[in-house]
């Protein structure tokens, strides 16, 4: 009996010991905050429903240009969530899309989908990033008229988004034969959204007035200082769109949602890549 009252008491030493090397880690050790971005990512994400789709399966002549997998966006950084360069949208709106572009194939352009479903765990990356006031590397090229401070006021980041329904897209026209368009080089000068096509960095899409995620009042879709090719630009847009079912955000000239939509009230935080849909699946994004 002494001896196993001894080996027991051995063990319950050795499992206090372990239990307080697991509480403390090596940044709480040395006095650091862990970054919710630079977490471990869950044993097991949240899966898309059936009713989910990638774009490509649907209509692979739609030119993708997914900017938030990239660093070329608002923030300078690629967006948590975003673990392959892929659009996925809800069946009936991807379906829709494609009627569009046959459409517009017909008349020699091709749309070029920016951003798609965006997952919540992106949307919560924005708000972060929104309230870190330091932190305006791409504020020239974005921003450039708007205080950081003003953009929930304005806005331009919100605590939840349409995309994340899963039947919003952010878009464009292209010319065809499309051109190819250079990537972003992290740290290169910036040029306003709102200044001249040849200014601004450059885009194989036609004018449109700003560039993509432009916050400014240029942006807003029928703002009446973008006259002439612009706006005809913006009315074709628009046009091929909702002929194919999808309401314009007046705002942005190219957030367009898919209606009535398949899933109108309910946010959905699966990563885009891995799993069914294939593409990157190790780091967290």
């Amino acid at each position: 009996m002494p001896r196993l009252a001894a080996a027991l008491r051995g063990l319950a030493a050795a499992a206090a010991a372990l239990i307080a090397v697991t509480a403390l880690s090596p940044n709480a050790a040395a006095g650091t905050a862990v970054r919710p971005e630079s977490a471990s990512p869950p044993a097991h994400d949240p899966t898309a429903p059936r009713e989910f789709v990638a774009l490509r399966s649907v209509d692979p002549t739609i030119i993708q240009e997914m900017r938030y997998f990239t660093p070329h966006n608002f923030m300078g950084v690629p967006v948590t969530g975003y673990r392959a360069p892929m659009c996925l949208l809800t069946r009936d709106a991807a379906r829709a899309l494609h009627r569009a572009q046959v459409s517009f194939l017909r008349r020699g352009y091709s749309l070029k989908v920016y951003d798609c479903y965006r997952p919540q765990r992106a949307v919560d990356h924005f708000v972060s990033w929104a309230k870190d006031l330091d932190d305006q590397r791409m504020k020239g090229e974005f921003y450039p008229r708007v205080d950081k401070s003003m953009l929930f006021r304005d806005g331009y980041i919100a605590e939840k988004s349409g995309h994340s329904r899963g039947s919003t897209v952010d878009l464009t026209l292209v010319r065809l034969p499309a051109l190819p368009t250079r990537p972003y080089v992290p740290g290169e000068p910036l040029a306003p959204c709102y200044g001249p096509k040849a200014a601004r960095f450059p885009d194989n899409s036609l004018d449109m007035g700003t560039g993509f995620d432009c916050f400014d009042t240029l942006a807003h879709t029928l703002d009446p200082r973008v006259t002439g090719a612009q706006r005809a630009h913006r009315l074709l847009l628009k046009d091929g769109l909702e002929r194919a079912g999808f309401v314009n955000y007046p705002n942005e000239w190219w957030h367009y949602t898919f209606t009535p939509e398949t899933f109108p009230a309910t946010y959905f935080d699966f990563p885009i890549g891995g799993g069914r849909w294939g593409g990157r699946s190790g780091l967290e994004r």
